[in-house]
């Protein structure tokens, strides 16, 4: 146990839905083992919510208000807000860092869309902000980014980082099913809102990818610089081809560099090996892989999302933050040294899965060969099926520039030759 005459560490708790609940639980019940791992006892003094008049199962009922304003001008030493959204949350924080309060939060929205802002108030008033929860739940990669590999070159990561999205696709790709019929299943199970448009266009991860690219490259992204598409043209016989390729998809965030001054960050299905670490990841769990120039491959894998999971994470900056107290200094700030520029997804380097029905006659597909050369694009495989009068000609390109692929694309639909491209895809992680 810490010495009795410790200050306590004063902690106001903003948002009580699924994972606030658990943090204050888990608060309450590990209070003794977080004294003696952060050095002093963590005092939880109050818990702003909407709503004071909701039943909150857990929480001692005297330590709920509706005054968030109110709790913030006690004397507190961290808030941690998990109410998420844009606003209150935004002006919730800088009130508090204004007071020479120490912030933990798990709002991956405000941190894509507004992080500069909440970085430049953490600095002026010398306060920490630190946001590990917001990307992959109990998952540490952000602390790994920062600290870990602080001294390595990241080349590029590839993340599950949606459990959602990764359930539908792994039930789609072992039953069969449809999109419509995997999500209606995951809705059923809890694992999908109602209203799942966040999550299957790939807003929350196009999010989750701006925060890590922003660390892995110490340079400053936002979510609009992310590219994104998500899964809701996903179809069965997409994933019925990439199974019979020895492939499975993902919805993928991916950070990459692609030269000594520039990066590209985007979110979008691909098709991967299921050699790839990535294609055992199954249902609702989360992974990044990482690749590095000194330390090679590297993946963390775990729960991404859901109370108890995410309860972890923001325990686990509390206790970082409240160590900083104690000691006087503040973590690492905000890295954006390199300042590398953000490159359009059409700069990117990837090779497509592309499946076209041809007239099945002769010079077709020295045609279609030609088309795609006169593009810069290389074939690395081609197979052909009859059908009927026509051929479906299913061709895997080499790596390509993302733009010269979409101009490909293009041609060939003008060719009177091709009857449809019926699917097309990325294919990521192979050599």
């Amino acid at each position: 146990m810490a010495d009795a005459q410790v200050r306590p560490i004063r902690i106001a708790l903003i948002g009580a839905g699924t994972v606030g609940s658990k943090v204050a639980s888990l608060m309450l019940e590990q209070a003794e083992d977080l004294e003696a791992r952060s050095g002093a006892p963590l005092v939880l003094v109050g818990v702003g919510v909407k709503d004071a008049t909701k039943s909150r199962p857990g929480i001692p009922k005297e330590l709920i208000t509706a005054d968030v304003p109110g709790l913030l001008a006690k004397d507190i030493d961290i808030v941690v807000e998990v109410m998420g959204g844009i606003e209150p949350a935004r002006t919730h924080i800088l009130d508090a860092m204004s007071r020479g309060i120490s912030v933990v939060t798990a709002n991956k929205e405000l941190l894509a869309r507004d992080g500069a802002t909440l970085a430049a108030a953490a600095e002026k008033n010398n306060v920490d902000l630190y946001y590990e929860a917001s990307v992959a739940g109990a998952i540490p990669i952000l602390r790994p980014l920062r600290e870990s590999l602080v001294g390595d070159r990241v080349k590029k990561i590839l993340g599950i980082v949606n459990g959602t999205t990764n359930y539908i696709l792994t039930k789609m790709d072992e039953t069969g099913a449809s999109f419509k019929d995997a999500l209606s299943e995951a809705q059923k199970l809890g694992y999908a809102e109602t209203d799942p448009s966040a999550d299957v266009e790939g807003k929350d991860a196009a999010a989750k990818a701006a925060i890590v690219a922003q660390l892995a490259f110490h340079t400053r992204v936002t979510i609009d610089d992310v590219y994104c598409e998500g899964i809701t043209k996903v179809s069965a016989s997409d994933v019925k081809a990439a199974k019979e390729m020895g492939f499975v998809i993902k919805l993928l965030a991916i950070a990459e560099r692609l030269d000594d001054e520039s990066i590209v960050v985007r979110v979008h299905p691909a098709m991967i090996p299921r050699s790839h670490p990535l294609a055992s990841v199954r249902e609702a769990f989360n992974a990044v892989f990482v690749e590095a120039e000194a330390a090679g491959s590297l993946m963390f894998y775990g729960r991404g999302a859901g109370g108890a999971p995410t309860a972890s994470a923001v325990l686990g900056d509390l206790v970082a933050v409240a160590r900083n107290r104690m000691s006087g200094r503040r973590g690492p700030g905000e890295s954006i040294y390199a300042d590398l520029k953000v490159k359009p997804v059409s700069e990117a380097m990837t090779s497509y899965y592309i499946s076209l029905q041809v007239a099945d006659k002769p010079g077709v597909l020295a045609q279609i060969s030609q088309k795609i050369a006169d593009n810069n694009v290389s074939i690395q495989t081609v197979r052909q099926d009859g059908l009927e009068n026509d051929a479906q000609l299913v061709i895997r390109t080499h790596k390509a520039l993302e733009k010269d692929l979409a101009k490909t694309l293009e041609d060939l639909r003008n060719l009177d030759a091709v009857r449809e491209i019926s699917d097309y895809m990325r294919v990521e992680g192979e050599d």
